[in-house]
């Protein structure tokens, strides 16, 4: 998960995005397209809305689909070509003879390739100014943003930064043994040495309030992931990047939900986006806090000792 800040006040209406978002509606890849990306339902019903707005928090759902064809399959393809042509003719055809062929072969097994399909989810809480990625990278985010800032003409975000970075975070609280109010340190990180050895040592499922850990860190090495629990609701990793991953909701939510719920029959839907929302939307505050506040626009963070993504998109 990356988290965004909206640099204006969010003041498109549903209907403007729904529009917007309608023009660039997934449709799934021709016989001789390598790649097709489009909005999606969040709900996943055909011919459903395309932005879903549930207790003021907004769901759209980029899918992505591609098509596959294995390397050594074209090679082989190739091959029997330049063989023939070099049978049949005498002559060694020559590099971008042989270039184009390959595309052509490409090309021509493309409507047999194997297809996958995957989705990122974008959440935005305009009263909060925040928008959230599902993405697992940086590089998955940036497609997403590219093509969210196509859509919706003017939106311009730029990745959360903090007067601490979370490396440098982390850091401290693993030296000190000591978590910031409302998280704990589960049991699992990964450190990272600075020089060039770039030694990488991981614990899972590990104690971490030991010396040996303590003594990595004196020795300058850097964690790049940390698992946390934040109010013994919503276990995550935090990493180096401000990425928040693995997050789990822990059985306290859910039971707090099914109690308020009662015995109302909710749509699963709703109930998971709401659940999810309203735990998140408490989480990341905090978590910016106890990572020394959020950096302002425009302004420098007070204290990074390790540098952290602060790439502007939009």
């Amino acid at each position: 998960m990356m988290v965004y800040r909206l640099v204006s006040a969010w003041s498109t209406t549903q209907a403007q995005l729904e529009d917007a978002l309608d023009g660039a509606r997934f449709v799934e890849c021709g016989a001789s397209q390598e790649k097709s990306e489009g909005w999606a339902e969040p709900r996943g019903q055909a011919h459903g809305p395309l932005v879903e707005i549930i207790g003021g928090q907004w769901l759209l759902k980029l899918m992505i689909e591609v098509k596959t064809v294995p390397g050594s399959v074209v090679k082989r393809k190739v091959q029997e070509q330049l063989q023939q042509i070099e049978a049949t003719t005498g002559r060694k055809p020559g590099k971008k003879e042989a270039r184009e062929i390959r595309d052509d072969a490409r090309l021509a097994l493309l409507p047999m390739a194997f297809t996958k399909q995957s989705s990122v989810l974008v959440w935005i809480d305009p009263k909060a100014g925040r928008l959230v990625l599902d993405a697992g990278s940086q590089a998955k985010a940036d497609e997403v943003m590219t093509a969210l800032i196509k859509a919706v003409d003017g939106l311009a975000v730029q990745l959360i930064n903090t007067q601490v970075s979370p490396a440098a975070a982390m850091a401290s609280w693993l030296g000190t043994q000591e978590a910031p109010p409302d998280f704990s340190v589960d049991r699992e990180c990964e450190l990272k040495a600075a020089d060039e050895s770039k030694a990488v040592v991981r614990y899972t499922r590990h104690a971490l309030d030991t010396d040996e850990v303590a003594q990595h860190i004196a020795l300058g090495k850097m964690p790049t992931r940390l698992a946390m629990t934040w109010n013994e609701r919503v276990s995550f990793v935090l990493t180096e990047a401000l990425q928040i991953k693995k997050i789990a909701f822990l059985d306290t939510v859910f039971e707090e939900a099914a109690k308020a719920a009662g015995d109302g029959k909710d749509d699963n839907f709703d109930a998971d986006v709401a659940i999810a929302t309203g735990e998140l939307v408490q989480l990341i505050p905090d978590l910016l806090e106890a990572l020394g506040g959020e950096v302002a626009l425009g302004e420098n963070p007070a204290s990074s000792p390790v540098n952290t993504n602060t790439g502007a998109r939009g």
